[in-house]
């Protein structure tokens, strides 16, 4: 089990570095290659539509030919795609290797998390989500000092240095034993899991924080530069939230184990309220520095708990666990395309306190909802004699 967590971890972890390599060089890319904000919420939201492309057919790859062909099939991919952008000397080349991107993360996330919920056990299950989202947030640490190296050395050198990663670990995850996939499922099947209130609040779960976050890394880059911060003061603020949000993951995953997948959830949706409203009125930026790593780790506190109530449900109707992650891909994609696409457009048509006040009007209705149905309710059934409405 823990040669599989390490694994899992790993292949998250360098899946989020290049997902997250991009929020320091987006004002770059801006002035080499005219972009408006507009666009940079296009080159944003190019990673989340490759994604989305991909989720159903990822999942049924996994479910039906295997987890390990998935992941290493995913890691091709990513190793080609990210070469690709780094070697781009234009827009529309940038767009396409981060569509392709996008694309190989839904193979490599669907069959290495369905690789290790499978393995998991029950009352464990948010622990080890947890420790693997922790990992990814390991990633998304890492991938700002990425991007703030490719801005100094050429992106070029530093993707194609850092891809040798995703080729070692194809190799570990080709020598590491897999279960067999089980009898194919119609697709039919996922819609009718929908109707299961913890697989369509997992879902919900993992949609809210990827809006978030995807206006987020549109907004605040740009943000900063209009400010007179640099790629390395912005990676800077990317490592800084990252590393928080990286040890806080598997705390939030035993705490979704013992006291209810949405005990964790009322707190991040409150300070993520906050946040927002605060963000797009700070003028100072030594301020909004400190903000902005607190609002990363406000927004990124319903990944694990929506993760595990998603997995919940999958099992409680039956479907598979690889199968089942395909509502993930389909959560979390779309979530960060309108976020990040639309978020930075109505920015540009307007402002950035109007996109923040929208996303903080979605936080509020999730808090009100949840204070309309007992946490018991969708809490692990390990945990819900613990659990008070």
């Amino acid at each position: 089990m823990r040669r599989l967590l390490l694994l899992v971890s790993a292949i998250v972890l360098v899946d989020t570095t290049f997902f997250s390599a991009l929020s320091p060089l987006l004002p770059h890319f801006t002035k080499e290659f005219g972009l408006s904000k507009t666009d940079a919420g296009i080159l944003t939201a190019a990673y989340a539509a490759g994604g989305i492309t991909a989720a159903l057919p990822a999942g049924l790859f996994a479910s039906r030919v295997g987890v390990k062909p998935a992941v290493l099939l995913g890691l091709v991919l990513m190793i080609g795609t990210t070469v690709a952008f780094g070697l781009a000397q234009s827009g529309w080349v940038l767009d396409t290797a981060r569509f392709g991107q996008g694309f190989a993360s839904a193979f490599s996330w669907n069959g290495a998390l369905a690789w290790l919920i499978a393995a998991s056990p029950r009352d464990r299950r948010g622990e080890l989500i947890g420790v693997a989202m922790g990992a990814a947030v390991g990633g998304a640490l890492l991938g700002p000092v990425v991007g703030a190296v490719a801005a100094l050395i050429g992106t070029a050198p530093a993707f194609s240095a850092v891809a040798v990663l995703g080729g070692a670990l194809a190799v570990w995850a080709w020598s590491t034993p897999a279960y067999a996939p089980g009898p194919p499922q119609p697709i039919r099947a996922l819609l009718q899991a929908v109707r299961e209130p913890r697989v369509a609040g997992g879902i919900w779960l993992v949609l809210l924080p990827a809006l978030l976050f995807g206006a987020y890394g549109v907004l605040v880059p740009l943000r900063f530069s209009a400010l007179g911060f640099g790629a390395i003061a912005i990676g800077a603020a990317w490592l800084l939230s990252a590393g928080i949000e990286a040890a806080a993951s598997p705390v939030l995953g035993r705490w979704s184990d013992r006291r209810g997948r949405l005990a964790p959830v009322r707190i991040g949706l409150v300070t993520s309220i906050g946040f927002s409203l605060v963000i797009p009125w700070i003028g100072d930026r030594w301020t909004l520095f400190v903000v902005v790593i607190f609002a990363a780790l406000a927004y990124g506190m319903f990944w694990v708990p929506g993760t595990a109530l998603l997995s919940d449900g999958t099992e409680a109707v039956g479907l598979d666990t690889a199968f089942g992650f395909t509502l993930l891909n389909f959560a979390w994609a779309p979530g960060h395309v309108i976020g990040s696409a639309f978020g930075a457009a109505i920015a540009d048509a307007s402002s950035d306190t109007v996109s923040y006040v929208i996303l903080a009007g979605l936080c509020a209705a999730t808090l009100v909802a949840i204070e309309r149905r007992p946490v018991g309710a969708l809490a692990p059934r390990s945990a819900q004699s613990d659990v008070r409405s």
